[in-house]
């Protein structure tokens, strides 16, 4: 079956000027244009759309949704399967937070009083759940099993006051780490600030720190598609950059 642009947008529920601009980029483009100078979609058309609207519903930007898609590595089935494991991860997610907000409206309508940490235990849950389901697999197969469990269960056990330090951590860090790449010096006061601030982040979530295991995560970044997806969600070579300037400050060859 073959669709027009109007028709294309309506089954797939996004806006006509949607597709024409994933066109334009080079993202989705038509199977052909007709004599009237319309542009047709087929059904190859119709099953990129459907993976393109996948990883924008994941939060993916539409440079790297490109990369994944043009990659010769890329495999449509095993991309579904990466669907289903983060959407599963979504929907577990929403549930433990509405169970939390449920709670906390009991509370406050004098059902039974909610402790302090329950009130933010699905969010660090949610945390824990999110990195096993995106690089759980990578992260035990190159730190250990009983180094990861040690790392979730100190998430697990923070304080709201400590967990909002963590997520300030973060936040600085991707700030600066936007400005840094700017520079394009990892090597410059803001490179090593971000390498740092790196560093103090997951001295939160590491029973003890290590020079050679700072570079090999760093490394990870740059060599896993998913952790380099986060980091050049709004940059491309962000990941590079931090990747670099950790080099320099753990002084790795």
């Amino acid at each position: 079956m073959q669709y027009t642009v109007q028709k294309l947008a309506q089954l797939a529920g996004v806006s006509s000027r949607t597709l024409r601009y994933y066109d334009e980029i080079g993202l989705l483009k038509p199977s052909r244009v007709n004599s009237s100078g319309y542009r047709i979609y087929g059904q190859a058309e119709v099953d990129l759309l459907q993976q393109i609207l996948f990883y924008r519903e994941l939060g993916m930007g539409l440079a790297r949704i490109k990369e994944i898609l043009t990659a010769p590595s890329f495999n449509k089935t095993e991309a579904l399967h990466q669907h289903r494991r983060a959407l599963g991860g979504q929907r577990r997610r929403l549930d433990r937070l509405i169970a939390t907000v449920d709670a906390t409206i009991a509370a406050h309508e004098g059902g039974y009083t909610l402790k302090n940490k329950d009130k933010f235990a699905a969010f660090k849950k949610q945390l824990v759940d999110e990195n096993e389901e995106t690089y759980g697999r990578e992260i035990r197969a190159k730190y250990g099993n009983g180094t990861v469990e040690r790392s979730n269960q100190k998430v697990l056990e923070m304080s709201p006051d400590q967990f909002e330090v963590v997520n300030r951590l973060n936040e600085e860090l991707m700030a600066t780490l936007k400005e840094g790449f700017k520079t394009g010096d990892p090597g410059g006061a803001l490179g090593q600030k971000a390498a740092d601030l790196h560093r103090r982040w997951l001295g939160s979530y590491w029973a003890e720190y290590s020079k050679e295991a700072h570079m090999g995560l760093a490394q990870m970044y740059v060599d896993d598609e998913r952790f380099t997806a986060y980091y050049d969600a709004e940059q491309p070579g962000t990941a590079a950059f931090l990747r670099d300037a950790v080099r320099i400050y753990t002084g790795s060859q």
